[in-house]
């Protein structure tokens, strides 16, 4: 008995036949080119879906110039990567948006200098249509390389320069991060400490901006940088504890960190929010809600920003490049809120 999984692979002459279109016709319904009466459109799709018929991808790639194909580059490594909700909330709404549009997601962690050549090398082997470019820091030379090696590109969070070619998605951190200290003045709380993420990545410069544009007085030494793990959260709110042991606020930059600090408070006698009141951001569900007290928090919505990337993306790559109403795509912002929980 023959075994079915060694028979031929049905070939494009073969959906023709079944679907009685000339080969050129099968091959421009099922490259998705347009200029295919509807009729015969679906006898192909169907002779296409009857045959078991799977387009070869390196020819398809010949003829559409595209592989359906998008690097996602994380410029972090792997153990932060796995480890961090915010992260994988992005590429979560990324992987779903490229599944929408029958793109492939490929995902590129960067733990050094060898793995930027690494990655380098891949955009400028063809292999992808675009990248979306997240997590950079200010000396990141991964966006240099995309240019270079002539792939389009989308960045995750406001990039540290501005030019006419560079397309974001961010949320509105600063005003965010204004919200979150004006509700704990609005609490009554005047000695107001603020952790800050790496400050060589804008999304913390913003957000400790917003934190000084609502306590312009505020004493340096009531702002401590941590690196947006739970690890290095408990670390800054140490060291403010140490600097201003009667602190009655504090606004952390991530809901991770804050995470951390409302641990090192609980250890030191401090009762939130009684005592000291916190306020994250983020709004990470599986983080805010599940913290002891719930963490009053700012939210950006991660998941769908991540779609937003995807789409600006695919747009960006598609023939004309254009929205809709002829206007060039522009990067975007999105809104943040406040949203009250037990620990502010």
């Amino acid at each position: 008995m023959s075994d079915p999984s060694l028979a031929p692979r049905p070939t494009l002459e073969a959906v023709a036949a079944r679907a009685g279109v000339s080969r050129a016709t099968a091959s421009r319904v099922v490259n998705g080119s347009e200029g295919v009466r509807a009729p015969l459109a679906e006898r192909v799709r169907r002779a296409v879906d009857e045959l078991g018929y799977v387009p070869n991808q390196a020819a398809r790639t010949l003829v559409t110039r595209r592989n359906d194909a998008i690097a996602v580059v994380v410029a972090e490594p792997e153990t932060r990567f796995f480890s961090d909700p915010f992260l994988t909330q992005q590429v979560r709404g990324i992987s779903k948006e490229l599944t929408t549009h029958d793109n492939q997601l490929v995902l590129l962690l960067t733990e050094g200098a060898a793995d930027y050549e690494r990655v380098g090398r891949y955009l400028a082997g063809g292999h992808v249509d675009g990248a979306l470019l997240f997590s950079l820091h200010d000396d990141d030379t991964l966006p240099v390389l995309a240019r270079r090696a002539g792939v389009p590109t989308v960045i995750g969070g406001r990039p540290g320069w501005s030019d006419a070619d560079t397309l974001y998605v961010d949320c509105d951190n600063r005003g965010g991060a204004r919200e979150a200290v004006r509700h704990l003045l609005g609490l009554g709380r005047r000695r107001i400490a603020h952790i800050a993420g790496p400050l060589d990545q804008t999304a913390s410069v913003d957000r400790r901006d917003g934190f000084r544009d609502a306590l312009p007085d505020a004493d340096p030494s009531m702002i401590a940088e941590g690196d947006f793990t739970p690890e290095g959260g408990a670390r800054a709110m140490t060291e403010l504890l140490e600097r201003c042991p009667d602190l009655d606020g504090v606004f952390a930059a991530s809901d991770v960190m804050a995470s951390g600090a409302l641990r090192v408070l609980r250890t030191h006698g401090r009762r939130v929010p009684e005592d000291v009141a916190v306020v994250g951001f983020d709004d990470i569900v599986s983080v805010a809600e599940w913290t002891d007290p719930p963490l009053t928090t700012i939210r950006q919505d991660i998941e769908e920003m991540g779609r937003m990337m995807a789409r600006l993306l695919l747009r960006r790559v598609a023939p004309g490049a254009e929205r809709q109403d002829g206007a060039p795509l522009s990067s975007i912002i999105t809104p943040t809120r406040l949203v009250v929980r037990a620990s502010a």
